[in-house]
């Protein structure tokens, strides 16, 4: 080959070279992979961050920074191997920038790994193992929810605080039913006379309110997310359990998806969360508004994360210009979080947990007679998860 066919194959490859260069740094559009838990008993909580999420892109007019933006759901239907296979497409196929959704701490650790390594962002709006707060941390993770343990922790506090003696716990037997229980008793120091673990996906109770009766506790806390919870609390209140015992729970347990589907039975439950339809503020009064005519239903703590987590890629995308190959650029833009959240300010640890205040809230009956959830004060301010300091950002 002569010296000159050298020199124009190699302006031929720097010319290739720098098209592809430019191509990068100048994106037309970009992908989210959603994956949720939309059939089964959990379906209600993917079903509500998936609406969450799209009414989120409505309100961006179906752009984020900018970038018309294509969001492919997938239905991991509770399955860690299912979710393994919709990763893999996402990741190879679809060639996602970003991903969300996943409702449940033993799917996202089971799909964390492949994620990270690609170096894909993930956006939690649910799903906050204590592994991926501690040893486990990573710059591909971020949580626009809370850590597994923060509303529980909240309960317990206020449990504590009002001189409860003997309390009862109840969770499945899976990473978030144990960070709950850990979270619980973490500021709940009385007197604990059992802690029941069930089968995840359970619907049958009966052994276990018989168990209860048996104990006798002044007050019964419980995380049983989606159809679990709704089984439990009917169940509960058939058994006249709720005559000598009070109830409490997370926000997960007793939000709005719950409440719809169990009614009057709830009310008088106190339960905790980070976020409310009746908090004051403009951006949550236009996503409740919105929410429910778009959808027929108030939201739920779900469709809030969702909403947010969309709101958050928005944010950094605007921050990089479009640039998302600038992996740490894009990484620093989404620890800035320069977006407004339906919940009110809060910010990311070091962990890329949030750190936030939780809110006490009951069941009654609002002014146009809905039972629903009433916002009755705060329980902490500003507060960041227990496993932070085990995390050693890289």
């Amino acid at each position: 080959m002569r010296p000159t066919k050298y020199l124009t194959l190699f302006a031929t490859l720097l010319l290739v070279g720098s098209s592809v260069q430019a191509a990068e740094a100048n994106r037309t559009s970009l992908k989210v992979g959603l994956l949720s838990t939309l059939s089964g008993p959990g379906a209600g909580l993917g079903v509500d961050i998936r609406d969450g999420f799209n009414l989120a892109v409505k309100h961006l007019n179906g752009r984020f920074g900018g970038l018309p933006a294509e969001v492919i759901v997938v239905d991991d239907q509770q399955k860690p191997e299912v979710a393994q296979q919709a990763v893999e497409k996402f990741l190879k196929k679809d060639k996602v920038d970003f991903m969300t959704g996943i409702v449940f701490s033993n799917i996202m650790l089971a799909v964390g790994p492949p994620i990270f390594d690609s170096k894909t962002f993930f956006i939690s709006a649910n799903a906050g193992p204590s592994q991926y707060a501690g040893e486990q941390c990573t710059p591909f993770f971020f949580n626009v929810a809370w850590q597994n343990d923060n509303l529980h922790e909240a309960v317990g506090q206020y449990v504590q605080n009002k001189g409860f003696k003997n309390v009862v716990l109840v969770a499945p037997n899976y990473p978030g039913g144990k960070d709950a229980m850990v979270g619980f008793k973490r500021f709940y120091t009385g007197r604990v006379s059992e802690e029941i673990y069930t089968k995840l996906g359970q619907l049958d109770y009966a052994a276990e309110l018989a168990q209860i009766r048996s104990l006798k506790p002044d007050a019964v806390f419980f995380f049983l997310p989606g159809g679990m919870g709704i089984n439990f609390i009917k169940q509960f209140v058939a058994a006249g359990l709720s005559a000598d015992s009070q109830l409490f729970a997370p926000g997960f347990s007793a939000d709005e998806d719950v409440i719809k589907a169990v009614g009057a039975p709830m009310l008088g439950m106190f339960n905790s969360s980070h976020w409310a339809h009746d908090m004051d503020n403009a951006e949550n009064k236009r996503f409740v508004a919105d929410f429910q005519k778009d959808f027929g239903r108030l939201p739920s703590l779900y469709a809030s994360q969702g909403y947010d987590a969309a709101l958050l890629i928005d944010a950094a995308v605007r921050d990089v210009k479009g640039k998302l190959d600038d992996k740490e650029a894009l990484r620093k833009a989404l620890e800035a979080k320069h977006f407004k959240s339906v919940r009110g300010d809060f910010k990311f640890n070091t962990n890329h947990y949030p750190v936030q205040n939780y809110y006490l809230r009951v069941i009654g009956r609002d002014a146009q007679g809905r039972v629903t959830n009433k916002t009755m004060g705060t329980v902490f301010t500003n507060h960041a998860d227990a496993y932070v300091a085990q995390c050693s950002m890289k």
